[in-house]
């Protein structure tokens, strides 16, 4: 059994106490939190009520990793599991194409026989 969240602004669509026991909990990088959630966290409040979930972020201090933990229904807390993780993987892919394809154009300023 999961101990019940900090939060006091608890969602209608989340009911206490039994939406609130065993929360389905992931990790995900630090510096995708933004492209997910927003500055802030601004897509928080959207995505809880459409998920009909609520969501708690805990940064792990010894890491670059957050804990992500997601209370509600067991379906929707599986399919928001689902969906979050599947974002910060999208996410996470997109920021490994753009470091890549910078690498590539830095090395083609370097190559360049103009540059020289």
């Amino acid at each position: 059994m999961g101990t019940l969240p900090k939060r006091k602004d608890i969602p209608p669509w989340v009911k206490v106490p039994e939406d609130l026991k065993d929360p389905e909990v992931f990790q995900v990088q630090t510096q995708l939190l933004e492209a997910m959630f927003g500055p802030g966290g601004s897509r928080i409040p959207y995505i809880e009520q459409v998920s009909k979930a609520m969501l708690e972020l805990k940064v792990l201090e010894s890491s670059n990793l957050t804990e992500v933990v997601v209370y509600g229904n067991y379906m929707y807390k599986l399919r928001t599991k689902w969906m979050l993780q599947s974002m910060a993987e999208r996410h996470r892919l997109r920021q490994e194409r753009g470091m890549l394809r910078l690498e590539q154009a830095m090395n083609a300023l370097e190559l360049d026989p103009l540059m020289k």
